[in-house]
């Protein structure tokens, strides 16, 4: 059976740990969207990207990518971790245009109580810089 020496989910975990927008925005097309279920509506381009990963990469108390899935279209990565102390999962879904770039990533958490939690916690942590990620309200959900 072929065995691949590259962790799942490897090259995402990479870019995005980029330190800068410039960098960071070499891996998407012009003008990408993340969906996701713990915002009420989707992030467009890359500088709010940007802003949603950077404010939630701290958020987690373990994460980790436990399978991936890859195309020429399309990368599908399951996840699991820790979110204040209890379990988290999810998926993230990154579909790339012709070129190569990313041009729209989905992104699912699970269970539903930690997808609320995720939310709440993600509006506290929102500032202005960051105003264009739009949690959920708790009258949302």
């Amino acid at each position: 059976m072929f065995e691949n020496s590259v962790p799942p989910g490897a090259a995402w975990l990479e870019i995005v740990s980029r330190s800068t927008l410039q960098a960071f925005s070499s891996a998407f097309c012009a003008d990408p969207i993340l969906e996701a279920v713990v915002v009420a509506e989707p992030a467009l381009g890359v500088r709010a990207i940007y802003d949603f990963f950077r404010a939630t990469r701290s958020m987690y108390e373990h994460i980790a990518f436990v399978h991936e899935i890859r195309s020429s279209t399309r990368a599908c990565l399951e996840w699991e971790g820790v979110f204040q102390g209890e379990s988290i999962s999810g998926a993230t879904i990154l579909i790339f245009e012709a070129s190569g770039g990313i041009e729209r990533i989905r992104l699912f958490h699970f269970p539903h109580k930690q997808l609320n939690a995720f939310s709440a916690e993600l509006g506290r942590r929102q500032s202005p810089k960051t105003a264009s990620i739009n949690p959920l309200s708790r009258s949302a959900v």
